[in-house]
């Protein structure tokens, strides 16, 4: 596996993670610990997401911006990148 592959793993375990919980806080409103859970997953992809938006190139328009442009055509499109 390369190291693209492992940390879009990670980021996908990560974001399922958040949405799952976020799932079960839509059933459990005041459950402290789902929260923090849920908290911590999303703050974990989004450094994640951080780390392979440095090293590989942006995963969607979603991602901050930097600059006085759009970045998001600037970097190469997924076709263009060894999968």
């Amino acid at each position: 596996m390369t190291k693209r592959e492992d940390l879009l793993r990670k980021l996908s375990a990560q974001q399922f993670a958040a949405w799952d919980t976020a799932l079960f806080l839509n059933t459990h409103p005041h459950c402290a610990e789902a929260l923090k859970a849920r908290r911590d997953y999303q703050s974990d992809a989004e450094a994640l997401r951080k780390q392979y938006n440095e090293e590989f190139g942006m995963l969607s328009h979603a991602c901050p911006e930097k600059g006085d442009r759009w970045q998001w055509v600037c970097a190469p499109w997924p076709w263009e990148t060894d999968c």
